[in-house]
């Protein structure tokens, strides 16, 4: 694309789904007499019709979108229609792994979103700068088999919001509401299976979002899990997790009993691993049997860092023996310790809590 450098402006896509992230970019590079904006999108799906449309020089993209991520993207694009591509996010601070990541995918380049000590003003210019470069660049078509995950995980390497998953039987119900109340308005999105009959959950859930901060409610199918909320998994339903773009949904399916149980601790557990990875905290508490163990060492395995309620504070010392027996657990604590060990796993990477 050296015939680029010459009088012909450089055509620029914007991709993200930030209106003030387009508005800003389009009026920075805007301003550059050998660049011109052609177009907007605010999430893959219409940055792929703008592509065929505009015929972009260069891309800029961002990873946490709605629908699809920009990674996955990046992937479809490169094996399909190679072109340049700017990875653009929060989460891509320089040598993190979403940045190798996004590297492997085909980009040409990342850049850092502007945090407390990067102003908007600095990066337009180094924008600029990569934008031009690109536009010198010659991507090669990359077969999807080159860069296919392993073990069918669907999980970015990182996102900007964590997911906790809660597992209990058996005294469950005031294990949670020892926890619960404890966790800050912020808290990450909270998945909870607790061993309960059909039609109870609706009244157990209301009566836990009178004692919390967050806001609690018994999962519907569809539901976003976000900062703030708490889903409780319906009597005789399963609940899982599932990623649509950078964004979390509940899904809520019967389907067969699952460890003798629907819902399942271990269902919730298997999605979370497969759809989260290590942007997940697991709990498991008191509760008679084994559900749930093998889905905590499945998270484990995905990344994810997992708590367990000590054998003192259970009412029964099944569920939690037996992950820990399994080797799924980093951290074992006592019930009035476990909303601080939670903040605490959810606000240190992983790696620094075990």
């Amino acid at each position: 694309m050296s015939h680029l450098l010459g009088n012909k402006k450089i055509r620029v896509l914007i991709v993200d789904d930030s209106a003030v992230v387009r508005k800003v970019f389009s009026e920075k590079l805007g301003r550059d007499p050998q660049i011109e904006v052609v177009g907007t999108a605010i999430d893959p799906y219409i940055a792929r019709d703008k592509i065929v449309e505009l015929q972009p020089d260069v891309i800029t993209l961002d990873v946490e979108m709605p629908r699809m991520d920009g990674i996955t993207f990046l992937r479809k694009l490169m094996a399909h229609r190679p072109t340049p591509v700017i990875i653009v996010s929060s989460l891509t601070e320089a040598g993190g792994e979403l940045a190798l990541e996004a590297l492997e995918a085909g980009a040409i380049d990342v850049m850092c979103k502007p945090g407390s000590s990067y102003s908007v003003g600095d990066m337009a210019i180094d924008l600029i700068h990569k934008v031009k470069g690109a536009a010198c660049a010659r991507p090669v078509k990359i077969a999807p088999s080159k860069m296919a995950k392993s073990g069918g995980t669907t999980a970015l390497t990182k996102t900007t919001n964590k997911i906790i998953a809660i597992g209990t039987s058996t005294g469950g119900t005031e294990a949670l509401k020892a926890v619960l109340p404890h966790l800050p308005r912020n808290s990450p999105g909270i998945m909870v299976v607790q061993h309960m009959p059909e039609k109870f959950t609706k009244s157990f859930a209301d009566s836990l979002n009178s004692l919390c901060e967050l806001a609690v409610k018994e999962a519907e199918d569809g539901d976003s899990v976000a900062p703030g909320k708490v889903l409780i998994a319906p009597g005789n339903f399963h609940l899982t997790l599932k990623r649509s773009g950078a964004r979390y949904h509940a899904v809520v399916r019967q389907g067969p009993r699952v460890s003798r149980h629907r819902p399942s601790v271990d269902v919730l557990f298997d999605s979370v691993a497969r759809v989260a990875g290590r942007n997940a905290v697991g709990l498991i508490m008191t509760g008679m049997g084994s559900d749930g163990a093998a889905g905590m060492l499945k998270m484990k395995e995905a990344g994810a860092f997992n708590i367990a309620q000590d054998e003192s504070s259970c009412v029964v010392f099944g569920m939690p023996k037996v992950a820990i027996e399994l080797g799924g657990i980093d951290k074992v604590a006592p019930l009035g310790s476990i909303p601080d060990a939670l903040v605490a796993a959810v606000e240190e990477e992983p790696a620094k809590c075990r």
